[in-house]
């Protein structure tokens, strides 16, 4: 009830308005039946403009800490994340993957769209990068085909690290399904797997026209991460150097 008000009638045609979206390949989203949408990820904005685009509900993910905030921001926060179509999964402990997989499982067993993005993050720099095998596993168990989506444009309008997107044309692109029930019973099978989760990338790479990195992004996030912090405590030594060094000089001599 709360989705389709706030898309219909409250936030999507604002949304519309100012964004002015432009899709290729709507059609490539079934009427009806389950469908695993397999994205990219540029921008927090695009688990928003997607499910504008796409008449049915899209359902994805989201972290349960954004439905257990307190006071006034608190309940704005877990009424926009249950309208926009997204349902609560704990991703702190160790299970959260198979958590993660259960809640996708139950959206496709009861005939919905299951939202998911492969990489597992957003992509650090533009690029598309390896992706995770949950994407496999839910269209392997499942049985519904794998839809490939491109989100063409977020990452500039909303960066990593921007609240709100600035105001720009929104373009997306829906590849045709991709039918895995060629691997029927193969669920499980790290080989199958992996070699699915290539095809749905390569997919989204043709798409998107991404250069696509081997690694998963969240390791190079690491990476970066760990970087900066090893150049920022370099920079710290050095400054402290250099304030002991002006100090002995500005030190007069007995």
């Amino acid at each position: 009830m709360l989705y389709g008000v706030l898309k219909w009638f409250v936030v999507g045609p604002w949304l519309r308005l100012l964004y002015r979206p432009k899709v290729d390949g709507k059609k490539n989203i079934p009427k009806t039946g389950a469908a695993v949408i397999a994205s990219n990820h540029l921008s927090f904005s695009d688990s928003i403009f997607l499910p504008l685009v796409v008449r049915r509900k899209i359902i994805f993910i989201a972290k349960s800490d954004y439905f257990t905030g307190k006071g006034v921001k608190g309940f704005f926060t877990r009424m926009f994340f249950s309208g926009v179509g997204c349902i609560p999964v704990d991703r702190t402990g160790g299970s959260s993957a198979r958590a993660a997989l259960e809640t996708g499982m139950r959206v496709l067993s009861e005939g919905e769209l299951f939202g998911i993005y492969p990489e597992g993050t957003r992509s650090p720099d533009g690029k598309l990068y390896r992706g995770k095998t949950g994407v496999a596993r839910l269209a392997l168990e499942s049985g519904a085909p794998v839809i490939p989506v491109a989100m063409m444009n977020t990452g500039e309008l909303q960066p990593i690290g921007k609240r709100l997107p600035k105001i720009g044309r929104v373009y997306i692109k829906i590849g045709q399904p991709i039918d895995f029930t060629k691997y029927a019973g193969l669920a499980g099978e790290r080989v199958v797997e992996r070699a699915v989760t290539d095809e749905i990338m390569y997919a989204l790479m043709e798409l998107s026209g991404q250069a696509y990195i081997d690694e998963y992004a969240a390791k190079v996030k690491e990476l970066a991460e760990k970087a900066s912090a090893s150049a920022a405590e370099a920079a710290a030594v050095k400054a402290a150097l250099d304030r002991q060094a002006t100090a002995n000089q500005d030190t007069p001599e007995e």
